[in-house]
């Protein structure tokens, strides 16, 4: 217990340090350095700002609740990390769920690692550290990869050495980018698996995608059926599912335009038809209880 109280006073003497302008510490070779880079210190809440090189785009708030709630029982067990950008103002470069939580429950400081770095460097961190999480889904991890290939120039070899995974299983997760928006959506909301999306993805057509997709969730498929109707498509060039109508050249504009839209943001095939005076109408298809909430509450949250 008393070394826990010396390391807790010990962060307090370096938050007073990194709050003394004679003491702005910008690089590793600045006086005090070594005592601040790499050290826990508590950190005022209110001088980090998110990151916004940060992979993750989904915050449950159900889960930001439960890890509120530890934090206000147990304390922060694992330190955020930050880099510094100015005098005694400091950037999030893993751990936003943990500062998130903190402010939610009013927080005012919060145990932060510090380290320098510049945006470049910020980012690849950023990334690497998010993808070893077990808790981002699959199409975040592959947009991760993505962004490590297109903003830090690195080779899926490279990725390999810098985030421990196979090369293979790299070039796994970026072919998930292929599908269309809608099914990427379907993965991120938990209603298909990665096992799922890596069966569809043989299939190079995004509408028969779309089908398979529509097919999987009304029929509660597995992975191995999926894999086995994809099979069967590839050998005969036909899935059994419900004959598409096709759209007259009639069809506004604005409604061939829209249904994409309306499509990616319901995560599902959204179905417009149109009558010949311009009346219409919209139908979303939902496939279960959680489905139909889940729509529900994103028709509530645009009012």
């Amino acid at each position: 217990m008393a070394k826990a109280t010396k390391k807790q006073a010990l962060g307090r003497g370096l938050s007073a340090l990194l709050k003394d302008p004679e003491n702005d510490i910008q690089s590793v070779q600045d006086k005090n350095a070594d005592k601040v880079i790499g050290n826990i210190v508590e950190l005022d809440i209110d001088s980090i700002e998110v990151n916004p090189f940060q992979p993750r785009t989904n915050f449950s708030e159900e889960s930001l609740r439960e890890l509120a709630s530890s934090i206000k029982e147990l304390g922060i067990i694992q330190p955020i990390t930050v880099r510094k950008l100015d005098f005694n103002n400091f950037q999030l470069v893993s751990g936003e769920r943990r500062f998130r939580a903190s402010k939610s429950i009013g927080l005012k400081t919060i145990p932060a690692y510090i380290r320098i770095a510049n945006d470049q460097e910020s980012l690849e961190m950023a990334l690497v550290e998010n993808i070893q999480r077990q808790d981002l889904d699959p199409i975040e991890i592959a947009l991760s990869y993505q962004r490590l290939i297109d903003e830090i120039n690195l080779t899926q070899e490279q990725m390999s050495e810098r985030v421990g995974k196979k090369r293979s299983t790299i070039a796994n997760y970026l072919r998930l980018l292929k599908l269309d928006p809608i099914i990427q959506t379907g993965m991120r909301d938990g209603f298909i698996s990665m096992g799922h999306g890596r069966a569809i993805i043989n299939i190079e057509d995004t509408t028969i995608q779309l089908d398979i997709y529509e097919k999987i969730l009304s029929n509660k498929l597995s992975v191995r059926e999926t894999e086995n109707l994809v099979r069967n498509f590839n050998d005969t060039q036909v899935v059994e599912v419900a004959p598409k109508k096709e759209k007259t050249e009639d069809t506004p504009k604005f409604i061939k335009k829209g249904i994409s839209t309306f499509s990616e943001y319901f995560g599902h095939k959204i179905d417009v038809k149109v009558s010949k005076n311009g009346k219409g109408k919209i139908t979303i298809p939902f496939h279960s209880e959680e489905d139909f909430n889940r729509i529900k509450k994103l028709i509530d949250g645009a009012k």
